[in-house]
């Protein structure tokens, strides 16, 4: 293994001596394992190992990054003198430094599975998974099924006296299938990941999951155009909440391109609501004891009771907003920090997904969805959409080539949540009702 410290260390050296005032070298190496299964048989078995090296440097308010991913020492030297020499061509940015400050204690979070991945192992979880999804009745073949393993370790050293370095790992299993005949095939999947493979849901269920999905989907309709409840299935239900976190982004807040930049301490989503972003959670998917620019993060509430409390803002944004950094960056080798989100939960509601259905004379229940169209500046949303038609408190028919139109502003206050609560996930969300959302179909 690559010193990755050492590495970062001579690099901020390097940089030093070339002219930089301030910098911020990072290293990332990983290694992976995929083994790959169709209808019963191997199609591939892949391993990756990739080592990445980048840095960033700042002359006066004025910043540069270059990453690269050899070690040798003469390509340490080319990175510093390139990334100084673009530094002094670079446009001024008055925003732009380190933090003064930086985390004294790093947590351990246990990301890192101390088991290793073999070929057979991946093979076998493959075939596993496999077999379960082609057992389902309707289910005509496989589309693919995957297991993989990957693990990672990252440095960060800062010429402000940060040094830390981080590891993890993470498990997947995955699995398409394919049920029907000729034209009138559907296919659906089922996936999971955790950071140890004990915490990964059992092989069998993710492939039977895909094939009852796919062999629920036959012989779908076009829904009818109007306004509906839909429910949003437990699968998808993160993405609702996905653009909430992208509209209080402090990139988006600072040049003022979001429909909430106006929003700060107000009711976002109905009373009683509650959004956690917590990167210390052990185990975590998201979790990280140190941000992108080598800050302490902390749990945080994002939504109390349904009022909009904090952006998520790095050093740069914050600065702009005349705030405090969230210790929300993202570390990327070789490139500017952004504000990002670690483990996000959405507080569960009452009911289940089957009361909601109950409840409902006629719905949409949307399962899965297809492209986007989000203007950041209004909050007016439109996705392709495929799910079942609801009649009389019963999931009637499969839906296919629907269109669901709304605001997202009126869909965050108008949102109910089941209390089906996922595992392993960053985006903890269950299944959600939204009132007043409009459905195009035939």
């Amino acid at each position: 293994m690559t010193d990755l410290n050492a590495l970062c260390e001579r690099l901020l050296d390097l940089c030093r001596k070339a002219g930089a005032d301030q910098v911020s070298a990072s290293a990332a190496m990983s290694e992976g394992m995929q083994a790959s299964v169709r209808d019963g048989a191997v199609e591939d078995i892949g391993r990756s190992e990739m080592l990445d090296i980048g840095v960033r440097v700042l002359l006066g308010s004025r910043q540069a990054c270059v990453s690269a991913s050899s070690r040798s020492e003469t390509a340490l030297v080319e990175m510093a003198e390139r990334a100084v020499a673009m530094a002094r061509e670079a446009p001024e940015d008055p925003y732009c430094a380190l933090p003064d400050i930086s985390a004294a204690r790093l947590p351990d979070l246990d990301l890192c599975d101390p088991a290793l991945a073999d070929a057979d192992r991946l093979r076998e979880d493959a075939l596993t998974i496999d077999a379960a999804a082609r057992a389902v009745p309707g289910v005509a073949k496989s589309e693919g099924s995957t297991a993989s393993w990957r693990r990672s370790e990252i440095a960060l050293v800062m010429s402000n006296g940060f040094a830390g370095t981080r590891k993890g790992s993470f498990w997947s299993a995955s699995c398409s299938a394919i049920a029907g005949e000729g034209l009138g095939m559907e296919r659906d999947y089922a996936h999971d990941m955790a950071r140890w493979r004990d915490d990964l849901r059992p092989l069998e269920g993710i492939g039977h999951e895909a094939g009852e999905r796919a062999a629920r989907r036959i012989a779908p309709r076009k829904a009818p155009t109007k306004s509906v409840p839909m429910i949003f299935d437990q699968r998808l239900a993160s993405s609702i909440i996905g653009h909430f976190l992208g509209a209080i982004n402090g990139v988006g807040v600072a040049r003022g391109s979001t429909y909430l930049g106006d929003r700060l301490g107000k009711h976002v989503f109905p009373a009683g609501f509650t959004i956690t972003d917590d990167p210390l959670m052990s185990r975590g998917i998201g979790s990280r004891p140190f941000d992108g620019e080598g800050l302490a993060p902390a749990a945080r509430m994002l939504v109390e009771d349904g009022v909009l409390r904090t952006w998520l803002l790095d050093c740069s944004t914050a600065r702009q907003l005349d705030l405090v950094s969230t210790a929300s960056a993202s570390f990327g080798v070789g490139s500017p920090p952004r504000p990002s989100p670690s483990n996000v939960t959405l507080s569960p509601g009452a009911r289940t997904p089957q009361e909601m259905i109950a409840g409902i004379e006629e719905g949409f229940f949307v399962t899965e969805m297809l492209g986007a169209s989000i203007n950041s500046n209004t909050g007016d949303y439109s996705r392709g959409a495929t799910g079942f038609w609801i009649e009389k408190g019963e999931l009637a028919y499969p839906v296919t080539e629907a269109t669901v139109v709304g605001n997202l502003i009126e869909m965050f206050g108008a949102v109910e949540a089941a209390n089906d609560m996922p595992v392993n996930r960053a985006l903890t969300v269950p299944t959600l009702l939204i009132e007043g959302c409009h459905v195009a179909g035939n």
